[in-house]
């Protein structure tokens, strides 16, 4: 089918569920179209007007303005969109079994283990792709607003309306949200109550899925509070981070020493204990906080899921005991012991990647020696 394209000048006025977003996400859901490439031409020519001003593509627009497009262009190579398939009522019925609050702005879901947030590589079923069983009454395609990993159950917000998303995208991006994580980590931190300050960076050669220590990375800082122990074989922890950098929590707890059971990307073989304990991750993410976009406050709390609650029975640990256990600053020199342990646990595991390389190397020359002699 062929697509008519005007000759004429276009105006645009910015109704209430577009107010607060990007320019260029404006585009995005009214004129795809127009691509950014296009949107940034039209910007730096001047023929991109907001209320008769110039405008660029990041500013931000506020119900009621009006947005002056120039005459529409042909695309170079129009790309039919890909429809996604229709969701199963099995589908349905699961997505809809996750949602525990729903208000005209947003919809909580305890996220189950093992269900990633997004799809990717290898990856065919994940909450993004179940969205469209969550538009209820608003026939709006809800909005994922932040991530958890696969392997982390709980709290997982999601937007009802663009707006919405707007609002908590960057509640999200300036850290204006408070979200606490429980776990239960191998062995027992000396320090009961403190801070890891410690940065991370991607770690070369895991193809940016794994993160270890790096002075050069970004800064990442968690607290934690020992909740209970059982010996020392395993401690209960609540756990808040400050940050949200990729796997934050996991490699935090495993660079002082304390990887979470269950993770055997960060802990490998001393992450999982024997008897009848769940290997499956345990890392949950309990509460979150943060303002509501039509007025006060949206707290929420997931319950565990099965296989934590076992763990917790299993080694005698009390779940009421954790909530609201981040009332009270932790003591500032349990934070800069804390941090001086970490970062000294760090540097043991370098020296020990370090060694595990140099015998490598070794090993591969002996064994091109060998070839050579009996060549």
């Amino acid at each position: 089918m062929s697509k008519t394209f005007s000759d004429d000048v276009r105006q645009f006025t910015v109704d209430a569920e577009d107010d607060g977003i990007r320019l260029d996400r404006w585009f995005k859901r009214h004129l795809p179209e127009a691509t950014f490439n296009i949107v940034s031409r039209w910007s730096r020519t001047g023929q991109l007007r907001l209320d008769g001003k110039r405008a660029a593509p990041g500013d931000r627009i506020e119900t009621g303005q009006v947005i002056r497009v120039p005459p529409a262009e042909a695309p170079k190579s129009a790309k039919p969109k890909r429809e996604r398939a229709p969701l199963s009522q099995d589908q349905i019925d699961f997505a809809r079994s996750l949602d525990f609050h729903r208000d005209k702005s947003a919809l909580v879901l305890n996220k189950p283990p093992g269900l990633a947030t997004q799809g990717g590589t290898k990856i065919k079923d994940h909450v993004d792709g179940l969205l469209d069983a969550l538009d209820y009454d608003l026939d709006i395609r809800p909005k994922l607003v932040h991530r958890l990993d696969k392997d982390t159950s709980g709290v997982l917000l999601v937007a009802r309306t663009p707006r919405a998303a707007a609002y908590f995208s960057k509640l999200f991006s300036t850290r204006k949200t408070v979200k606490i994580y429980w776990a239960i980590v191998m062995g027992v931190p000396e320090i009961q109550d403190g801070v890891i300050d410690l940065p991370l960076a991607k770690q070369p050669g895991t193809g940016g899925e794994k993160m270890h220590v790096d002075e050069s990375g970004q800064q990442a800082k968690t607290r934690y509070k020992v909740i209970e122990r059982a010996g020392n074989r395993a401690a209960f922890v609540a756990l808040q981070p400050y940050t949200g950098r990729t796997h934050q929590l996991r490699a935090h707890m495993a660079a002082i020493g304390h990887p979470i059971v269950g993770d055997g990307k960060y802990g490998a073989t001393e992450a999982f204990l024997t008897g009848n304990i769940s290997r499956k991750l345990h890392l949950h993410a309990r509460r979150l906080v943060l303002p509501h976009p039509d007025g006060g406050t949206l707290d929420m709390t997931a319950d565990l899921p099965d296989h934590f609650l076992a763990t917790l029975a299993s080694l005698g640990f009390d779940p009421a005991l954790a909530d609201h256990v981040f009332d009270e600053a932790p003591p500032e020199d349990q934070r800069t012991a804390q941090k001086r342990a970490a970062k000294a646990y760090a540097k043991d595991v370098r020296k020990a990647r370090r060694g595990e390389r140099r015998q490598r190397g070794q090993g591969d020359a002996k064994k091109g020696n060998a070839k050579k002699g009996r060549s």
